[in-house]
């Protein structure tokens, strides 16, 4: 069933979501119940309920699964009215390839705070700069290919420029420096082009085996997507075509001359390379947009580009260390290190392209399943109160309504904060009414305020623009419609994403 369905939305101890459609009213004193019935009368209990899940409070009749809520909750704690930082809502997932490309990225919901969100250097990598107003990271597997390129080119070097000595490894650092630029001005070229889309590009990452540029949406169009995909490898055959050019300009045999035919070539295989018509490369991205121009369909080209990516995989696996074998490939090769090393060669690439393909399949049908992820469906009951309200009255209001939230209001309705389930938790029963709910609350943000209508990923770019552990949800007319934890979003969304078929 969809994850966002009202019978399987985020529940604890029989309470339920709203449901859609419902309107909510936020006057004081009186609980702002999306259904707008009246609640069912329940019965009395000796102590006041404890909340139960982040968010919310917990229902009469919660009985084993809130006592287990309870214990889970133990660790957060805290004295009344303590700061808390708030959790981290997960996000919409973002567009990446492996291999100087684009397209979904194979993680599962990223949070807030990592490399895009942090001038700075992360896990992420190191800061480079910030063209067109979008971060650029170098991972540090980088320096590990930047040492080999070094060690190797340098090794060429030596035999096509011997009186360099030494220096050749100097020269060599060069061109692998050289190199990954051509590679970010491949991720530049889609990183343009996505933003001419007005596409959000989150970060540029310079990485092992090449890059990728982290797009935040799915072109709305094959016509986009195409061009998106295409601008990349087309840059690389034009750096391809002004090395050559320059190569006229400078004597044969010289620094410069190796120089600029090493780089003229890199770019050309790298060009080649992303052209093959499967994913994850650029190739495959292409292939996805022409399936889907006709059939209709962007789940189909996703299909069959994927499974084509795998196959070339299998290719690449297989076919590469047979072809420097038989020296179709330079020299044929008689070092049995050399045929390992070639042998291993294939198989991380072999691996990078199935995986990779495998992520843009994973992450397509995930994407089928956002608009699943409804703020309705999502979203708590509440009950407004008053800022003086002992903690143990506002309890009773939300337990009588059937309620799951607590929101803060002004004598004339106006929400004003928002109460933290782990501040109550950390308060004592015995002190509870003497503790005022405002206490506890943390200060309604703009970006604290979502509408009831957002669902899929514009649901989650709400979300991780403002990190918090709970948001408002407010109807059209500025009415509340009930409290929306970060942490039923990311369930939802972790439930979508392992669902098959």
């Amino acid at each position: 069933e969809p994850a966002g369905a009202a019978d399987t939305g985020p529940e604890s101890g029989g309470s339920r979501a709203a449901e859609p459609g419902d309107a909510g009213t936020a006057s004081a004193g009186r609980p702002a119940e999306p259904g707008g019935n009246e609640p069912r009368p329940t019965e009395p209990r000796p102590t006041e309920p404890r909340p139960a899940e982040p968010g919310g409070v917990e229902p009469p009749g919660a009985g084993a699964g809130a006592a287990e809520e309870e214990r889970s909750g133990e660790e957060e704690r805290g004295a009344p009215g303590a700061q808390e930082p708030p959790a981290q809502a997960p996000v919409t997932p973002s567009g990446r390839t492996l291999a100087q490309g684009h397209g979904p990225a194979p993680e599962g919901p990223r949070r807030p705070g990592g490399p895009e969100d942090h001038g700075k250097e992360t896990r992420g990598g190191l800061l480079m700069g910030r063209p067109f107003g979008v971060p650029v990271y170098v991972s540090p597997s980088w320096f590990l290919v930047a040492a080999l390129i070094t060690w190797v080119f340098g090794n060429q070097l030596e035999r096509i420029l011997p009186d360099l000595g030494a220096a050749r490894y100097l020269v060599s650092l060069f061109f692998a420096v050289a190199l990954y630029a051509s590679v970010l001005v491949h991720e530049l070229a889609h990183t343009v082009a996505a933003l001419r889309f007005q596409l959000p590009v989150r970060r540029i990452q310079l990485q092992f085996f090449g890059g990728y540029s982290d797009i935040g949406k799915e072109s709305e169009t094959p016509g986009r997507e195409f061009v998106l995909a295409f601008v990349g490898p087309l840059l690389s055959l034009v750096l391809g075509g002004v090395f050559y050019l320059a190569l006229f300009a400078v004597e044969p045999g010289t620094v410069p001359g190796v120089l600029l035919a090493g780089l003229m070539i890199s770019n050309l295989i790298v060009a080649a390379f992303n052209l093959l018509p499967g994913l994850p490369l650029d190739g495959g991205r292409m292939l996805r947009a022409v399936v889907w121009k006709i059939t209709g369909r962007p789940m189909a080209g996703t299909v069959a580009a994927a499974w084509v990516g795998r196959a070339l995989a299998v290719a690449v696996l297989i076919g590469f260390p047979l072809l420097t074998r038989s020296g179709a490939v330079g020299q044929a090769e008689t070092d049995g290190m050399d045929t390992v090393l070639d042998a291993l060669l294939a198989a991380v690439v072999a691996a990078i392209m199935w995986t990779g393909a495998g992520n843009s399949l994973r992450m397509a049908r995930l994407r089928e399943r956002l608009p699943e992820l409804r703020a309705r469906t999502l979203t708590r009951r509440a009950v407004p109160v008053q800022p003086d309200t002992p903690v143990s009255e506002a309890l009773r209001r939300a337990n009588a309504a059937g309620a799951r939230a607590l929101v803060v209001v002004d004598a004339a309705g106006e929400p004003l904060s928002l109460v933290r389930e782990t501040g109550i938790a950390g308060v004592p029963e015995h002190r509870r009414p003497w503790v005022a709910v405002s206490t506890l609350a943390t200060d309604l943000t703009e970006g604290m305020r979502v509408s009831a209508e957002l669902d899929g990923e514009e649901l989650l770019e709400a979300l991780r623009a403002a990190p918090a552990t709970e948001y408002l949800v407010v109807e059209e007319s500025g009415a509340i419609y009930g409290v929306l934890s970060a942490a039923d979003v990311e369930k939802a969304f972790v439930k979508a994403m392992a669902r098959r078929g």
